[in-house]
């Protein structure tokens, strides 16, 4: 058993690296109740912390999404203002994985902030993984398609080409749906 808080097991090492990053994760998965300690990661002044905070919440949406349902309207109010790309492209993947926990009221709110986030971010991970989530939303909400296909016609034309070959893809995949 470590004495060491989550934000330092997450601080420090090369920022493209994971650190003690599972090492984390498997605490929370063994002890949920660590789960407000490791959210908490994200308000550190450290950005490499805040960026294996979004990393470790992700892998844990994806072991226990239902641990994460008291945090929904936290990470509506709280994260979506953290103007960091590891922030908001793990809102996209959390707000799908969660967006079956979530009231009308909780998902239009994270409709919102993914529309804000597609069309003011440049990094190509927070395109990628919002074009994701609301292209899968479009599929069942017409006034989302009609707004997102122009989105992903200007994303097509994006120089990289993760970027243009994914909205090329999810603008095909919508107009035949």
């Amino acid at each position: 058993m470590t004495s060491e808080s989550f934000e330092e097991m997450l601080s420090g090492g090369h920022p493209n690296s994971l650190g003690r990053t599972i090492e984390v994760v498997d605490m929370v998965l063994a002890n949920s109740t660590r789960l407000l300690d490791l959210y908490n990661c994200y308000f550190s002044a450290d950005e490499i912390v805040r960026l294996r905070t979004s990393n470790a919440i992700k892998r844990i949406s994806l072991e226990n999404p239902e641990w994460l349902i008291p945090y929904i309207d936290k990470l509506i109010s709280e994260i979506s203002d953290i103007n960091q790309p590891s922030a908001q492209w793990t809102l996209a993947n959390l707000f799908q994985t969660l967006s079956v926990f979530m009231s009308n009221t909780q998902r239009n709110k994270a409709k919102n902030i993914l529309q804000k986030n597609l069309e003011t971010y440049t990094d190509w991970i927070v395109l990628n993984n919002t074009m994701e989530t609301l292209s899968k939303w479009a599929k069942n909400d017409s006034i989302l398609k009609e707004w997102l296909l122009p989105h992903l016609e200007r994303l097509a034309h994006d120089s990289r080409k993760s970027v243009s070959g994914r909205a090329k893809k999810m603008k095909t995949a919508l107009i035949s749906s």
